[in-house]
C-alpha cells in the first residue's frame, strides 16, 4: 500500500488566523470568553476551543435576546463572519469584540457594498443557508442568491439593469467557470467578480490531480464544512471510490486492501493532528 497526500490540504490562512486568535485571547484575557458559532466548521476544533475556556454563543440566541452575554465579556467573530444585525447587537451589549473573519470573506462583503452603492443589482452564487453567505448578503438589500447554474438559468434577469456577480469563497471553481461562461454569453450587463479563495481553488485542483492517480480518496473534514464537501465532489468526479470522514473513528478499514494507492486530502478547517491520526490508523493496519 502507498499513501499519497494532496499537494495542498488542511488549514488555510483564514482558519489558521481564527484559531490563533482564539489561543492568543485565551492566554491574555480574563473573564468570560465566547466564540460566535463554530469558529471554523470542524467539531474537533470547536471541542479544543472549549477545552481552553471558550463557550459557544449562537447568533439566533443573540438576535432573540436569549444569550447570557454581559458588558465586558469577550466575543470572537468566527472565520465565516456574521451578519450586520448580529454585529450591531454585540456592539450594543458593549462586549469586547475580536474579529477573526477571513480576509477573503471581508473583501467580498466590501465589493457587495461598493457595487450596490454604485447602483448595481447583486447576484450572489452560493448556499443561502451557509453562515458565510448569510453574513455577506446581510450588508446589502434585495440580493439575488442562486445555488448553482441551474437556478440562475431559471431566473429572469433584466438586460436593462447592471449586475455585479459575487460568489461564496468555497464555490467549486469549475462550476464558477460554467456560470461565468453562461453570463458572458447571455448577459453583457453582468460584471463578474472572481473572489473564490485561493486556498480553496488550490485544494480543489490538488484533489482533482490526486483522485486521478489513486485507487481511493479519503477526504478529511467536518460533514457540515462547505469546502470539505466541495473536495469530495471534486474527488468523486474523477474517482468514484472517494469518501468524506470527520476523524479516525469514522474510518472503515474494510474499504482498503494491501495493494492500494490511497489518496489523502483534507478541508481547510481540518487540523494536522486529525490527518495524522487517520494516516497512522491506516499504516498500523496495513504495515505501510
Amino acid at each position: 500500500m502507498e499513501i499519497i497526500r494532496a499537494e495542498k490540504m488542511g488549514f488555510c490562512f483564514g482558519v489558521k488566523k481564527a484559531v490563533e486568535t482564539c489561543y492568543e485571547v485565551a492566554k491574555t484575557t480574563n473573564g468570560k470568553k465566547y466564540i460566535l458559532g463554530m469558529v471554523v466548521h470542524n467539531k474537533d476544533v470547536v471541542k479544543e476551543m472549549e477545552s481552553i475556556g471558550f463557550k459557544v454563543v449562537e447568533e439566533d440566541d443573540i438576535l432573540k435576546e436569549k444569550d447570557s452575554l454581559e458588558k465586558g465579556d469577550t466575543v470572537i467573530i468566527r472565520a465565516h463572519g456574521t451578519t450586520y444585525e448580529v454585529i450591531n447587537k454585540l456592539r450594543n451589549k458593549e462586549v469586547k469584540l475580536y474579529d477573526a473573519t477571513c480576509v477573503f470573506v471581508d473583501r467580498i462583503k466590501e465589493i457587495l457594498i461598493e457595487r450596490q452603492e454604485a447602483g448595481d443589482e447583486i447576484i450572489f452564487i452560493g448556499d443561502k443557508n451557509h453562515p458565510e453567505v448569510k453574513g455577506i448578503i446581510s450588508f446589502g438589500k434585495n440580493i439575488n442568491v442562486f445555488k448553482n447554474l441551474e437556478e440562475l438559468k431559471g431566473s429572469s434577469l433584466n438586460t436593462s439593469k447592471n449586475y455585479s456577480v459575487l460568489t461564496q469563497t468555497t464555490l467549486n471553481k469549475e462550476k464558477f467557470l460554467e456560470i461565468k461562461e453562461y453570463l458572458q454569453k447571455h448577459y453583457s450587463n453582468a460584471q463578474i467578480f472572481d473572489r473564490i479563495c485561493g486556498a480553496t481553488s488550490e485544494r480543489q485542483d490538488a484533489t482533482k490531480k490526486l483522485a486521478k492517480i489513486t485507487d481511493i480518496v479519503i477526504v478529511i473534514g467536518d460533514l457540515n464544512s462547505s469546502n470539505s464537501k466541495k473536495l469530495l465532489e471534486v474527488a468523486l468526479a474523477s474517482n468514484p471510490n472517494s469518501y468524506l470522514i470527520q476523524n479516525e473513528n469514522e474510518l472503515d478499514l474494510s474499504i482498503f486492501h494491501e495493494n492500494m494507492r490511497v489518496g489523502i486530502t483534507a478541508g481547510a478547517s481540518t487540523p494536522e493532528e486529525i490527518i495524522k491520526k487517520i494516516e497512522n490508523k491506516i499504516r498500523g493496519n496495513f504495515n505501510v
